[in-house]
């Protein structure tokens, strides 16, 4: 890893296997947090509340740089700790593109991004509840499943269920909605004409 360039092209078998888990919400992660692909679904959860704005959306950046997590998220220490805890995961400040990603969070959240990195493992749990606050359907209860890809790929899978019925039925509700198509942020041509990554900065 190291030295190399976050992971922001998608294999076209993973790109097939978000399509197959249409409408459930689903992204791509790099190392950089920055959200590489997602399912349709994912749009209608994320879009409304901010966190995919930017050409290269990264879920760290919209955790401590956008005062919408605040209210997109009903427990967001607990967000919080688990994005510093993935940014720790690998070499952390000796990877130079994870080091420039906490400098701009530093800026940006000062002691509430500077204090974790102190005290946070790097060790993000692989599943869990997340309390979603949506806009248009209310709180919302997900249980979210996190999976590694290959090391060659830089990129884990984190897929959101509906943790009660209430949480099913607000999820389904947005689905009737039909958002459009698959996106995925990479090289790799998609329907929905999402642009390559472009160089530059990471946070929305």
């Amino acid at each position: 890893m190291g030295d190399a360039v976050p992971g922001r092209d998608v294999r076209p078998t993973v790109r097939a296997l978000l399509e197959r888990l249409e409408p459930t919400p689903a992204m791509l992660l790099n190392r950089l947090n920055e959200i590489v692909g997602r399912t349709a679904g994912f749009e209608r959860l994320a879009g409304p509340v901010g966190l995919l704005d930017g050409a290269m959306p990264n879920f760290a950046g919209y955790v401590f740089a956008d005062e919408r997590a605040h209210a997109a998220y009903r427990y967001w220490d607990h967000v919080a700790d688990e994005q510093v805890a993935m940014l720790k995961q690998g070499p952390f400040r000796a990877d130079p593109h994870v080091a420039g990603l906490a400098d701009e969070l530093t800026l940006a959240a000062g002691d509430a991004f500077t204090r974790r990195t102190g005290t946070v493992p790097g060790l993000p749990r692989s599943n869990g509840i997340v309390r979603w606050v949506h806009p248009e359907v209310g709180e919302l209860r997900l249980a979210h499943e996190m999976l590694d890809l290959a090391a060659e790929d830089d990129q884990r899978l984190v897929v959101y269920l509906p943790a009660d019925a209430a949480s099913g039925g607000a999820l389904d509700r947005l689905y009737r909605r039909r958002p459009h198509g698959l996106r995925i942020v990479s090289g790799w041509p998609c329907a929905c004409g999402a642009p390559k990554a472009p160089a530059g900065r990471i946070l929305p």
